[in-house]
């Protein structure tokens, strides 16, 4: 092949159209060149997202970040996203209360922004529609408290240097030489009393192995549920006997219920109220027994002369006895 201009003109172009995809590739591949619609999200930082970067729906691709902005009336990023109409032959549907959260692929900062899909019952977003979006941790600082947990360990480990390991386990090695008499003597009682219960003797191993106690324990639960069975039946009684009262059924409903009860007992109790007061006024024939002093006075002088009258009683016969207390009275 020859050397000449046009040949070189020729590998120049090739090269310039190469060059060319691959730029469109990394900015925006085929869709600076497709039909789609844009949406917009507003972050508080942009986390090194650069313009080209990937924008995935459950991490396929469905467009490109457009444009990054600073919004001064949020003090924000805006963030606007073009994404294909369809991926594959499949519509790009994006709803109203989907999220975008800017992310990164690796270490070395590769982010692109991630959208959810939103609920079913929502309405599909429409170009210019503002998504409302979540914040992820900045990987710089994440790197910073890695850098500062690592210096914390390196400062750890410096403060043992020089520390022999005999020196920190030497006061354990000292005590368990020194206790080794009474360590063998508690692991043997160990021993001695799991083999008891191994072997159903002493209390615990009655009480683990003893099937009669079991049977007993299992006879007092079931008891205890046909008590509270019962119980739960006299509550119920009690419920329905409760009810009954209070609809004025049976002699107890009827009496807390009965109206015309009620107003004659009111009636019944105002009648003796009113009996009560004449009789302390000494109204009536019971009022005067009861207020009348002058009878008072001949009921006690009558008595006194019955004292007088039965004195001799004791040596009279009793014609004489009968004389005497007539004489007496009269």
């Amino acid at each position: 092949m020859k050397n000449t201009l046009e040949t070189r003109l020729g590998i120049f172009v090739a090269l310039a159209v190469i060059a060319a995809v691959l730029i469109l590739e990394i900015v925006g591949g085929p869709v600076l060149f497709e039909t789609g619609f844009r949406l917009r999200a507003l972050f508080n930082s942009a986390q090194d997202l650069k313009q080209g970067d990937s924008v995935k729906i459950a991490g396929v691709t469905v467009g490109r970040v457009e444009k990054i902005t600073l919004d001064e009336t949020n003090n924000k990023v805006l963030v606007t996203m073009k994404l294909r109409k369809k991926v594959e032959g499949n519509r790009v549907e994006v709803r109203t209360d989907s999220m975008a959260t800017i992310k990164f692929t690796g270490l070395l900062g590769q982010n692109f922004v991630a959208i959810g899909f939103g609920s079913h019952n929502a309405p599909l977003a429409t170009d210019g529609a503002m998504l409302s979006t979540q914040e992820q941790p900045d990987l710089s600082a994440m790197m910073t408290k890695i850098d500062n947990v690592a210096s914390g360990v390196e400062n750890l480990t410096r403060s043992f240097t020089g520390v022999r390991i005999d020196q920190l386990l030497g006061p354990l090695i000292s005590f368990v030489q020194d206790s080794k008499g009474p360590l063998t003597t508690t692991f043997s009682n160990l021993e001695v009393v799991t083999t008891q219960v191994r072997d159903h003797k002493g209390t615990v191993g009655k009480l683990i192995f003893d099937e009669a106690l079991y049977n007993t324990a299992l006879e007092t639960v079931s008891n205890f549920d046909k008590t509270g069975s019962e119980l739960q039946d006299t509550f119920a009684d009690i419920r329905k006997l409760i009810a009954e009262v209070d609809a004025g059924h049976g002699t107890v409903g009827k009496l807390l219920n009965d109206e015309k009860l009620y107003n004659e007992t009111t009636e019944s109790m105002v009648n003796l109220k009113e009996i009560l007061q004449k009789i302390n006024q000494g109204q009536g024939t019971i009022g005067k027994v009861v207020n009348d002093q002058e009878l008072y006075k001949n009921a006690k002088l009558t008595l006194q002369k019955l004292d007088k009258a039965t004195e001799g009683l004791e040596d009279q016969g009793p014609l004489s006895v009968l004389g005497i207390v007539v004489n007496k009275l009269f």
